[in-house]
């Protein structure tokens, strides 16, 4: 695949570029509202990511299209950046035990190459320490999903007002502190205590193209995305930003 086929405009669809893709939770929701996407890893996904794929590290990437002027096919800029160095669990109980690996934050670089481009973008992380901007905070229950995976999302170049926060209505299943718990949601992530089989983290989150643990661990559900699109091209046909 040529590198102009991955970056035209399907059908005048407006262009995405999907930093960071894994499998393509986020590509989903975004090709839902009327995208097309195109993902960047650095590992090869081209068995399982459902668009247009190129594999390569997406800060290179990026700045490679930045340099050759092709970033002006887009009107978006998605990025998913890993997560690990900041997010709770490597903040607290890991770091605090001395476990783990060291992590590279990548999200200050990232963000220059982003603002470089001129684009709208959104960078997405978890809850933790992790250095975004917590512009739109969106959570499973408010989609009706039977997984939280609360996300923070920083949007560059727009916005779009918070939606509320609604109350969950119950327990995440599974054990915590040596307390088993029942409830409406499952864990999406590791193995064993409780937590989802893949199955059941593919139904919670609304992914049935990849049934790889570590691929499901690493998505968000394709609602996030989805929103998140609608939004931005509602901003866009309101004049308030270019698609």
């Amino acid at each position: 695949m040529t590198q102009s086929s991955l970056i035209r405009r399907a059908h005048d669809r407006p262009a995405l570029l999907d930093l960071f893709c894994c499998a393509g939770g986020a590509a989903m929701g975004y090709h839902r509202v009327g995208f097309d996407v195109t993902g960047v890893d650095i590992i090869d996904r081209s068995a399982r990511y459902p668009f247009a794929f190129r594999q390569g590290d997406a800060l290179a990437v990026l700045a490679a299209l930045i340099e050759s002027g092709e970033i002006a096919a887009y009107s978006l800029i998605h990025a998913s950046p890993p997560c690990q160095d900041g997010c709770a669990l490597t903040v607290g109980t890991n770091r605090a035990m001395g476990w783990g690996r060291t992590h590279v934050q990548l999200i200050p670089e990232l963000r220059v190459l982003l603002d470089a481009t001129g684009l709208p973008y959104v960078i997405e992380q978890p809850n933790g320490k992790a250095p975004v901007r917590k512009d739109v905070y969106l959570c499973g229950e408010m989609f009706g999903l039977s997984v939280l995976r609360h996300r923070n999302f920083e949007l560059g170049g727009w916005s779009t007002p918070q939606q509320p926060h609604v109350r969950h209505r119950g327990y995440v299943r599974g054990w915590r502190h040596g307390v088993y718990r029942d409830g409406p949601y499952v864990a999406a992530y590791g193995e064993g205590g409780g937590k989802a089989t893949v199955p059941e983290a593919q139904a919670a989150m609304g992914i049935d193209w990849t049934d790889i643990r570590e691929e499901l661990t690493e998505a968000i559900p394709p609602a996030y995305s989805q929103w998140l699109g609608s939004a931005f091209l509602a901003r866009a046909r309101s004049g308030a930003v270019a698609a």
